[in-house]
């Protein structure tokens, strides 16, 4: 009986074993076949006359995958090195970024007539012109935004905002005020200004081009303080489209500060120092876009404040009780040659400080 597995006509006849002995010599075992190194021609390769049923295999795809890595890996090097190059060598380069235009700037001394009154600051405040001002950055009000023809109303109004926060920055922040720092209003300009801004408050000097009192207002901490008492400002803010692509914000304020001596702690020894601000600011769609302003015309009229005061790096108020007596401003040489100075001076209106009478009530 046959046996499972067995040929259906059984194990042919005269061969002992079956028929596999007669191929036993010729079997294949498997690390041969593992180790063999041929490869059978596709159908239309052997078509073609005399062609051999196999062929060796190429040198590639022997190859091991450690090798692949490499030679994978160096043409990629190879390919970042020539993008690297090319685009150095590129001739179609990008084009410069525009520079914001400099700051032009000048800051005038108002000299009083007589002795600058002092008192406590409600009572000065009280009886001068600033009694009805708003305090801090409440004072600095902002206008109905309109649309204009290539502005719409909410960027309209982001130029407004920034400009207001540049003034309250550089105006009635006390840390600016005392100079101690200035990091609030370099960030909000524009970064094509940041050089002129870092020499004028490291260099300044009265050249219409670096002055620091130009870009903010600002007191010499060893000899002024500011008195306890909230900055009073008023004034306006207008907006035009300038061009196509610029806003013009045009800032025109009057602050009021109560100062004394440093290191003077008698209440009655303060006295209001005044400055009126005239600011002209530029904002491209990247400046309403990153909140930030260009300041391109600064003008600065400050007292009660001696001619012949260096006002081009603080602010320097006469206090209470001084005067000057044959004060004028600098003089100018008209033969000397350099940097254009403004040697200018103003005179202080009686009415512009408190009264003495009204602060004797």
């Amino acid at each position: 009986m046959a046996r499972p597995g067995d040929p259906p006509e059984g194990t042919p006849e005269g061969v002992p074993g079956g028929g596999d002995d007669e191929l036993r010599s010729v079997v294949f075992d498997e690390s041969f076949v593992r180790a063999a190194r041929l490869q059978e021609f596709s159908a239309q390769e052997r078509m073609g006359d005399h062609a051999p049923a196999v062929r060796s295999r190429h040198a590639w795809s022997r190859s091991s995958p450690s090798r692949q890595a490499v030679v994978l890996v160096a043409l990629i090097a190879f390919a970042f090195a020539a993008a690297v190059y090319m685009g150095i060598q590129h001739p179609y380069q990008q084009p410069p970024q525009p520079v914001a235009e400099p700051l032009r700037s000048t800051v005038v001394p108002l000299a009083p007539t007589g002795p600058v009154p002092g008192g406590q600051a409600a009572d000065l405040l009280r009886h001068s012109p600033a009694a009805a001002y708003g305090t801090g950055g409440d004072g600095v009000t902002l206008p109905d935004a309109r649309r204009t023809e290539n502005f719409s109303e909410s960027q309209v109004m982001s130029a407004l905002t920034t400009a207001k926060d540049y003034l309250v920055a550089s105006g009635i922040d006390r840390a600016v005020l005392t100079g101690d720092d200035t990091r609030r209003v370099r960030l909000l300009l524009d970064p094509g200004q940041f050089d002129q801004f870092d020499r004028s408050l490291g260099r300044p000097a009265p050249d219409g081009r670096h002055l620091a009192t130009g870009w903010l207002v600002r007191f010499d901490p060893a000899r002024v303080a500011l008195v306890d008492e909230p900055v009073r400002v008023r004034g306006t803010l207008d907006v035009v489209e300038r061009t196509s692509g610029t806003l013009e914000v045009t800032a025109d304020h009057t602050y009021v500060y109560a100062v004394r001596a440093a290191g003077e702690k008698g209440a009655d020894e303060t006295s209001l120092f005044t400055v009126r601000r005239e600011v002209r600011f530029h904002l491209d769609r990247d400046d309403l876009r990153n909140h930030r302003v260009a300041l391109v015309d600064s003008a600065v009229r400050a007292g009660p404040q001696a001619c012949a005061a260096d006002a081009a790096g603080y602010l320097r108020p006469l206090l209470a009780g001084q005067s000057v007596k044959g004060d004028g401003p600098a003089a100018t040489d008209p033969y000397a040659s350099g940097p254009r100075t403004a040697a200018v001076c103003g005179v202080l209106a009686p009415d512009a400080q408190p009264s003495p009478s009204e602060k004797a009530e």
